[in-house]
């Protein structure tokens, strides 16, 4: 690039100059080749300055300050170059140091390097920038992998409680219950490896995940489904629903003595698929009330939503009724 534009920036000087002139004067073309090559020099030092320096990274009114002291010696040092090619081209005259002309011939390059540093530095700025756009986005991809493997070791953990309690008091049941965790641990071997999954294949690992949950709760948990005919065109983040769902029976229905109800709904507004998920129990100061806290999984849940799908999703979770809570998921359109 520096050889290609400063070699054009000449040829047009020669040609622009020989066609207001009508003809090339002696010395014109070795002279511009000897200013080409001091541009083409001079420039490779300041973006070797620039680069070394790290100047892209410095506060705007340092950048500036360094950047227009750096043309200013650059060109008064191409005026003084000049002088010298002149004299040994032996086109030297006095008319060359009177001060106006020597102004123009120091204002002159002064322009070009100010073009220059001013392309370059954009230059440059777009290639940081993009560099930043990807390792932001590597961190992202790791951030979010570490939170998808923190709701597994969680959700295990309460699906082999759920199957303990079974053993000594219903050995069938329990059998249904291993059968039940080994559906959801291969689809989520299978799904965790994946940023997005289809509504349909999370509402299987759901459906299983409620399915166990009836085995350990008996009559104590109801399940209610109330599914728009297109949710199923969305994507959704894998384990996402169900974890909402083991939130909502964890500090909420486990939590009353005549247990409760647990519903999953979707609709579709704005080309915007909408997830409320309404569980028995109260929810009071940022917290389901109840014995066991409120875990990683509203936090994860937040934090995932906001890695993939930055401000276009929300999240809330809120009393709606005396003794019932919602929580709500908007999730856009993705393709």
């Amino acid at each position: 690039m520096q050889l290609t534009g400063w070699s054009a920036y000449g040829l047009g000087s020669v040609l622009l100059y020989s066609f207001v002139q009508g003809e090339i004067p002696p010395g014109l073309i070795e002279g511009e080749i000897f200013q080409i090559s001091f541009y083409i020099v001079s420039t490779h030092i300041l973006r070797v300055l620039i680069k070394r320096g790290n100047w892209i990274s410095l506060p705007l009114g340092t950048l500036i300050l360094r950047i227009v002291l750096s043309i200013i010696i650059l060109s008064f040092s191409n005026y003084v170059f000049l002088l010298g090619v002149s004299f040994q081209l032996d086109t030297l005259n006095r008319q060359d140091f009177l001060p106006i002309n020597a102004i123009i011939s120091i204002i002159a390059p002064l322009i070009m390097y100010f073009l220059w540093s001013l392309i370059y530095m954009t230059i440059h700025y777009f290639q940081w920038y993009k560099k930043s756009l990807e390792y932001q986005a590597a961190f992202n991809e790791i951030e979010l992998n570490y939170l998808k493997s923190q709701l597994n070791p969680h959700f295990i953990f309460n699906a082999l409680n759920s199957i303990r309690a079974l053993v000594d008091e219903d050995p069938r049941k329990s059998k249904e219950a291993i059968t039940q965790l080994s559906n959801i641990l291969r689809n989520s071997l299978i799904l965790d490896k994946k940023r997005l999954i289809s509504f349909s294949d999370e509402m299987r690992t759901v459906s299983d995940y409620l399915a166990l949950e009836t085995i350990r709760f008996e009559e104590r948990l109801q399940t209610e489904y109330d599914l728009h005919p297109e949710s199923s065109l969305y994507n959704v983040p894998p384990m996402m629903i169900q974890t909402l769902v083991e939130n909502g029976i964890k500090h909420g229905i486990s939590n009353l003595t005549a247990g409760g109800t647990i519903g999953i709904s979707t609709d579709i507004d704005d080309r915007k698929l909408i997830i409320q998920i309404k569980n028995s129990g109260n929810y009071k100061n940022g917290a389901q009330v109840g014995r066991n806290g409120t875990g990683t999984g509203l936090v994860n849940t937040k934090k995932r939503l906001e890695l993939i799908y930055g401000d276009a999703a929300s999240f809330k979770i809120c009393n709606i009724e005396q003794n019932t809570v919602l929580t709500e998921i908007t999730i856009p359109e993705t393709f």
